[in-house]
């Protein structure tokens, strides 16, 4: 195995960036060299947001990663999924969250916000892996919309041998330790959503 390539994609204020720093940390506390790189357009608008993450077995000298190297997406939002496909492998896995914000496009009625199913259905046309989770209304169980990105990672952790101690300490040390214990809460739940799951 000489890397591991993950894309987080989603909307500014989401918390994907907080997600891709937790998910570098484990992958340094796990013993891999790694490399993370964010792309934030207008993300303070609601923009698009993207982090490029690379674990390796060796050296990474670059941290962006090209189209069809993605080995796993984490999606926080449906329509951002499809957006970055070209970026997967068509081996590879994605975690999509079940949550719709509409772009500008879609609120000014220049364009139509496709379908669940057809979202669900393009995804699972063009990558092997394809898990689609509703961290939000798990993260509302917490009383705040903004654990959806430990959701997610408890979702992804499902996919990697490191201990979920390992994974607490990587989100403590991001986290504000007022908000620590709901966000390992989160993080536990998004665990148990995968559990059992064969798709």
């Amino acid at each position: 195995m000489n890397a591991i390539n993950f894309l987080v994609c989603g909307v500014g204020g989401q918390g994907t960036v907080v997600a891709s720093d937790i998910l570098s940390n484990v992958g340094l506390a796990s013993g891999y060299e790694v490399k993370k790189s964010d792309v934030l357009g207008l993300a303070q608008r609601g923009g698009s947001v993207i982090s490029h993450i690379r674990w390796s077995n060796q050296a990474v000298h670059a941290p962006m990663v090209g189209l069809g190297e993605i080995d796993y997406m984490l999606a926080f939002e449906r329509l951002e999924a499809v957006r970055r496909l070209p970026y997967m492998k068509p081996e590879g896995t994605v975690i999509v969250n079940a949550q719709e914000i509409h772009p500008i496009a879609v609120t000014t009625g220049q364009m139509a916000y496709p379908s669940p199913s057809q979202i669900l259905a393009t995804l699972q046309a063009n990558v092997a892996h394809v898990y689609e989770v509703n961290a939000l209304a798990t993260a509302l169980t917490f009383g705040s919309s903004r654990t959806v990105n430990t959701v997610l990672l408890g979702a992804i952790s499902h996919f990697f041998p490191a201990s979920a101690s390992i994974w607490e300490e990587a989100i403590s040390q991001v986290i504000r330790p007022k908000l620590l214990e709901l966000n390992i809460k989160a993080f536990h739940a998004g665990r148990a959503l995968m559990e059992g799951d064969s798709q």
